[in-house]
């Protein structure tokens, strides 16, 4: 079946996004790819898509869509955004069907920059240089090579409904405090002396809001360099921590250049990328030395919880076992026979 994912409206920085166009660093073209690659992963899992497909990234300016030609899965994982259905709130990771005439909107919430709206099919769009991942500096991939507006009408091929109830996506790995940021030192580190290292890694640094899919940019005491602030140019991964001659620490993320010139003190750890993505403007952050011992491990962790069962948890349930009743909290008080709280 086929059926389209209309947008009723964006706000700024909607793009699509699959798992990222890897293999041509050397000619200049960096990944793109999503800001958050575990919630991106988690989006298309809870539908049964590969962990790589392409889905919408939503930024904090928020989007609101409808289907047309049939009923359409949705799963949403990523921030704590405010999610509604035809006005109704649901949870911010959930999964549901998505019918012809209702309209689902994602709106910035309580925590979290980024937010995944993935669909049970396959959005049916031209890949470049074999990636979908809208890069809108370079203007290709995605849609025309830009972001998302009002207007837009994706088309799903082998379109799928989702539950036919909403229900909540239950990950309990996409709860990421953002306050520790484990890194791998280097590979410029020699550019700073020990005492500047020990400024960076004991922070606390401040997540500035003029950051985007480029770059996190961060405020507090800067550091000095012992030996200059220019190298030559080399190749930037994501996660990388360049530190200009300013000496703040600036992390180059999804869409960063290729190469950059600029002593790189430390590396964020792949499963760390998202958690500082999804920090917020204000956010207060600290950075953590860990070996490539440590960082494997916790790559091979985050795999085995995608790899895991996902549970998709009704909103409205018919069947109270014991199982479930002992995992909540059912007491929120105790009163006397007046009303009034027991002592």
């Amino acid at each position: 079946m086929t059926a389209t994912l209309s947008i009723l409206s964006a706000g700024p920085g909607v793009t699509l996004q699959d798992g990222g166009r890897h293999g041509y660093l050397r000619y200049g073209i960096t990944a793109a790819g999503p800001m958050d690659p575990l919630a991106h992963a988690t989006a298309n899992r809870a539908l049964g898509n590969s962990l790589g497909a392409t889905a919408l990234e939503v930024s904090l300016g928020g989007v609101e869509v409808t289907a047309e030609g049939g009923p359409l899965g949705i799963a949403l994982a990523g921030g704590a955004f405010r999610i509604s259905l035809d006005g109704t709130p649901l949870p911010a990771a959930c999964a549901l069907t998505l019918r012809p005439g209702s309209s689902l909107a994602v709106r910035a919430g309580r925590a979290g920059a980024w937010t995944y709206l993935a669909v049970a099919g396959r959005l049916d769009l031209p890949a470049t240089l074999g990636a979908t991942a809208t890069h809108t500096r370079s203007g290709f991939g995605g849609l025309d090579g830009r972001a998302l507006r009002a207007g837009d009408r994706l088309a799903v091929a082998e379109a799928r409904p989702g539950p036919g109830d909403p229900h909540a996506l239950v990950a309990p790995w996409l709860v990421r405090p953002a306050e520790e940021i484990r890194v791998v030192m280097g590979p410029q580190d020699d550019f700073f002396a020990v005492d500047q290292i020990a400024a960076f890694l004991a922070g606390p640094w401040t997540v500035t809001t003029k950051g985007d899919r480029m770059a996190c940019f961060l405020d507090g005491t800067p550091l000095t360099h012992a030996k200059g602030y220019n190298i030559v140019s080399d190749g930037i991964a994501m996660g990388a921590i360049q530190v200009p001659g300013e000496g703040w620490p600036i992390v180059l993320m999804a869409d960063r250049q290729s190469t950059g010139g600029y002593p790189k003190i430390a590396t964020v750890i792949g499963p760390d990328l998202g958690r500082l993505a999804q920090a917020q403007g204000g956010t207060r952050i600290r950075f953590r030395a860990v070996d490539r011992a440590e960082a494997v491990a916790a790559r091979r962790s985050e795999a085995a919880s995608l790899a895991g069962t996902m549970a998709l948890e009704p909103l409205i349930r018919t069947d109270f076992s014991a199982e479930f009743l002992l995992g909540r909290n059912l007491i929120g008080g105790v009163v006397d026979g007046a009303g009034a709280h027991a002592p």
